[in-house]
């Protein structure tokens, strides 16, 4: 979970892993697979960064939480 602030100021936790989009429209707005949408005081990399170190603390990081291959991950190798 990931704690976020309403435009009136009260905080409240998000899960982490329904997010599907952040975007700043100019206010930071959050929308959930469901469809759920939120409007927050945070920046977009401010909630990028918290998903990021929750990911992290749940042993999700890196490839793991990725949901596709780096770039240059199917170069690997092909050259030799």
């Amino acid at each position: 979970m990931i704690q976020v602030t309403r435009l009136n100021g009260t905080r409240f936790h998000l899960n982490a892993l329904m997010i599907e989009t952040v975007e700043e429209t100019p206010d930071t707005l959050i929308t959930l697979v469901n469809g759920k949408k939120y409007i927050v005081t945070e920046s977009a990399s401010d909630v990028i960064r918290s998903i990021q170190q929750y990911l992290r603390s749940v042993g999700l990081h890196g490839a793991a939480a990725a949901p596709y291959p780096p770039d240059d991950a199917d170069k690997e190798g092909a050259m030799s």
